[in-house]
């Protein structure tokens, strides 16, 4: 019962919601009885029982003064009258109770949505707030699964049984206590039937749980895979791996429906079984107490017959916790995967009450600098300074640290030794969204989102003026191209920029980059993937954005970082060479020969 707190912790916001679902399930619980109890009079009238309703030397005492008030009151002496009065509160008691129960309904639908609703929000808050390592080893398949698939299987799985778990056990105690007040010795003889009924039905949902986890791994595996293919059509296409990647799919999915169907088929079992048992003890009951009333040793006929009207109704609530038992089992596996989600730890916590960057005066400082990620070195002993308005380049082979070194700086991810300072004070100090409000950054592949020009461009800047826009597309080298678009800056550019060119995403990250007006900017092989012609007007982007800007750059292509102020080579995780270009020529060490390997003169 532990995991699903984490569904009724949601509860505590819509109190009084449940507490109004409470009472009016509890009155359509009474109006229902009413109307079943309506069953002895109409018998009485119907059979011509004596006006007593019971024989003077049996039943319930109480229950035979309200069949003698009852009787009076409607029959009057006259027996046809006395019909219809039986028939108008049988109405009157179905209306109320059907009233209540919409109520109800009423009431706990914005709770079951609200809940879900939550959980989405939690979900998709929790991505945003998880550091950058987080997201390398999972599929992004696996969590967008999560944040859909999981969270619509507990809709319907948990919190869509979650007024059954109020409805039905109040429905079986109430009536179970009026069976318990009519006949203590046959409502005993139910009581020991019903854990049985139990039993085999907790044995049948036992492996609900398992398969459940199966079919969200699967469905997981498959939503991966139709993101990687919409991703990569082109390299797909062009080497002829469709043959294999629809046979993976196929499997994939084969798995996934193999998984459902176990599931569906002991799910489905669930509902009929118990109608079955309860069907059967309902006989067994049916045959036991009209032997006493033929015997004559316990119960009027009519007052049986309105016991049984009452157990029936029972049958359907006991069937009802049966079948919600499994649904809960099924959509444990969901709550599991998202609290993994939701319970994993933010490694870069962030200090909302913080120091705040005002300016950024002096330096951006590395103090001894280690980073580890799953016991893996990846910085080590890192000692450098970037003074205000400085260029310093990284350099050095493929998983030499340099974007992790370079990440540091705005905490996506944190140090595992030793500490960052900007303006001699540790990043840790300062709260994150001030820190980051710093630092702009230019990645190697243009991150865009399915929106307009403009407002790709402002992104994070509400109050942007068009006039702003404009003039750091300008500086951008954008400008131009924008405007030959149909709808100028109101251009849809679609699916992650796939309307533009290489080089025109590019040129719109620069332009965001420029409008936020950053003191520090970081740019991670901004034009290693584009074009001659492409690298030049992005260069010329990049130089007017460095501007009297503290620039750290990455890159591999050697000839863009010539003039910066200093040049650092990493190897392994460590600073093997430091200085400007001439002088790690005239060293003739690594620097050298990667220079040498791209021919740069």
């Amino acid at each position: 019962m532990k995991k699903y707190s984490s569904v009724f912790k949601y509860l505590g916001g819509y109190k009084t919601s449940i507490v109004w679902y409470f009472f009016c399930i509890l009155f359509s619980i009474i109006f229902s009885i009413f109307s079943i109890g309506m069953l002895l009079p109409f018998m009485q009238l119907i059979f011509n029982v004596q006006q007593s309703g019971l024989p003077k030397s049996t039943g319930n005492p109480v229950i035979r003064y309200l069949s003698e008030q009852l009787d009076h009151l409607i029959n009057n002496g006259d027996p046809l009258h006395g019909l219809g009065v039986v028939c108008v509160l049988i109405i009157l008691s179905i209306f109320g109770k059907n009233l209540f129960l919409y109520l109800s309904y009423r009431a706990m639908g914005p709770v079951k949505n609200g809940i879900v609703n939550q959980f989405r929000v939690d979900l998709y808050n929790k991505i945003l707030q998880l550091p950058i390592g987080y997201f390398t080893e999972r599929r992004k398949g696996d969590l967008m699964s999560r944040i859909t698939n999981d969270v619509g299987e507990i809709e319907g799985s948990v919190v869509g049984t979650l007024e059954g778990w109020v409805r039905d056990p109040l429905t079986i105690v109430i009536n179970l206590s009026v069976l318990f007040f009519i006949s203590p010795y046959l409502t005993a003889v139910i009581l020991l039937c019903i854990p049985v009924m139990g039993l085999v039905i907790g044995r049948l949902s036992r492996s609900l749980k398992r398969q459940s986890g199966v079919v969200a791994q699967k469905n997981g595996e498959s939503i991966s895979l139709i993101e990687e293919t919409l991703g990569g059509l082109r390299v797909i296409k062009a080497f002829n791996v469709e043959g294999l990647l629809r046979k993976k799919f196929r499997t994939t999915n084969n798995e996934l429906v193999d998984a459902r169907n176990k599931i569906g088929f002991r799910r489905d079992l669930a509902s009929p079984m118990s109608e079955m048992m309860g069907v059967t003890i309902f006989s067994g009951i049916l045959w036991f107490g009209g032997s006493l009333v033929l015997n004559g040793h316990f119960l009027d006929g009519a007052v049986f017959l309105t016991y049984m009207g009452l157990f029936y109704q029972v049958i359907d609530p006991a069937k009802s916790i049966s079948t919600a038992f499994n649904n809960m089992q099924k959509g444990s596996a969901a709550i599991e995967r998202i609290m993994e989600v939701l319970n994993a730890p933010v490694t870069v916590d962030d200090n909302p009450n913080g120091r705040k960057i005002e300016t950024f005066r002096d330096s951006i400082e590395f103090r001894n600098v280690g980073f580890l990620y799953d016991d893996a070195v990846i910085l080590k002993g890192i000692n450098l300074k970037v003074d205000k308005g400085k260029t310093v380049a990284l350099v050095g082979s493929s998983g030499a640290g340099k974007s992790t070194l370079a990440d540091l700086v705005p905490r996506f991810h944190d140090v595992s030794s030793g500490e960052i300072l900007v303006d001699g004070i540790n990043i840790r100090e300062y709260a994150l969204q001030s820190l980051r409000g710093q630092i702009s950054i230019v990645t190697q592949e243009p991150i865009l989102f399915n929106d307009t020009i403009a407002n790709n461009i402002a992104l994070g800047l509400d109050n942007a003026s068009r006039e702003a826009i404009e003039q750091a597309a300008k500086v951008a080298n954008a400008h131009n191209f924008i405007m030959q678009k149909e709808k100028g800056y109101d251009t849809n550019i679609g699916d992650r920029g796939s309307k533009l060119s290489g080089g025109e995403r590019q040129r719109l990250t620069i332009a965001r980059a420029v409008l936020k007006n950053p003191p520090i900017l970081i740019l991670d092989e901004a034009t290693s993937s584009l074009d001659t012609e492409s690298e030049r007007l992005v260069q010329d982007a990049i130089n007017n954005l460095m501007t009297n800007r503290t620039s750290i750059i990455i890159a591999h292509r050697l000839s863009t970082i010539r003039h910066a102020d200093e040049i650092i080579v990493l190897q392994q995780g460590e600073i093997v060479e430091r200085g400007t270009h001439d002088s790690l020529i005239a060293q003739q060490g690594f620097y050298k020969k990667l220079v040498d390997l791209q021919e740069v003169r």
